[in-house]
């Protein structure tokens, strides 16, 4: 009898090569309209069930982050005393959470989506990058929401509008793709890897406590740990910047908070390598996503 290998060969067919790309259903599709179409159609989907049958409805994303805002604002202006000084700290403060808490679900919600969209992904063939793009998206619909009242506050606060807000948009533009490249890069990860949600909630706490929200840069003691970071943590160059264009024209920019705008290279080469880092191995492990749930 003959061998796999000598079978394939005596019949003029090649032997199936190791490592061969496997054929599937892909990352992105050949289609970016239908690629789009279904991601904001997932999107609206979850964005109305979320809070389907609850009496409050929509009201609950508003008062998630303004409860906590509360909280915070309390302990930190009338027993530690963090805030005080802090021109417009109350605007520093709500921003800072409703910007971090839309980083934290779009990263904590793609980590699971693609195991949540499990029956989804075992039967239908669609492009699979889909499923954690709708789940920022659905993000992006919250954080409208909260910005609303973000807005409000900062002119109750005082803040009068300048043109330096124009930047504003791109600023979330930017928020966005760094927390669309490091939720990819989660949600395939964690089809093989289950211990990573309570690893990704443990970092999730150390970077809310390790980026200027609950202080400013300049009340560290330290100058070295004011450029060290914005210099190395992304989302602190974001909020250091958000700070700078909405809030306060006095306060340090991005630039400036990291020591000089050719520093700047540092947090935008870590976020364009997690953002390529994630597309890459996602569209690598795509066709294999309905055999490894």
């Amino acid at each position: 009898m003959l061998s796999a290998p000598a079978a394939a060969t005596a019949g003029n067919v090649p032997a199936p090569r190791r490592g061969r790309p496997i054929k599937g259903p892909s990352a992105l599709g050949n289609d970016w309209r239908r690629f789009l179409q279904l991601a904001v159609t997932l999107a609206v989907m979850d964005f109305k069930l979320r809070f389907f049958g609850s009496a409050l409805g929509y009201l609950w994303q508003l008062i998630r982050p303004l409860m906590l805002f509360g909280v915070l604002y309390v302990v930190f202006t009338q027993f530690v005393r963090l805030g005080g000084d802090v021109k417009f700290y109350p605007a520093l403060l709500l921003t800072g959470v409703v910007l971090f808490q839309f980083f934290g679900e779009a990263t904590s919600r793609s980590l699971s989506s693609i195991t949540e969209r499990e029956g989804l992904i075992r039967k239908i063939d669609f492009p699979r990058l889909a499923v954690p793009l709708a789940v920022i998206l659905t993000a992006y619909f919250n954080l409208v929401i909260n910005l609303i009242a973000v807005l409000v506050f900062v002119f109750a606060t005082g803040v009068e509008p300048r043109l330096e807000w124009l930047a504003l948009p791109v600023l979330l533009l930017l928020l966005g793709l760094f927390a669309a490249g490091v939720g990819t890069l989660l949600a395939v990860l964690y089809v093989r890897f289950r211990d990573l949600k309570p690893i990704w909630d443990v970092i999730l706490q150390v970077t809310f406590y390790g980026s200027p929200i609950l202080y400013p840069l300049e009340i560290i003691p330290s100058e070295t740990a004011q450029k060290l970071i914005p210099t190395f943590n992304p989302l602190a160059t974001i909020l250091v910047q958000f700070r700078h264009s909405l809030i306060d024209p006095d306060a340090p920019n991005a630039w400036d908070a990291v020591g000089g705008a050719q520093y700047l290279l540092i947090p935008v080469a870590i976020s364009a390598g997690l953002i390529g880092l994630g597309l890459w191995l996602f569209k690598r492990q795509a066709p294999r996503l309905a055999e490894e749930l």
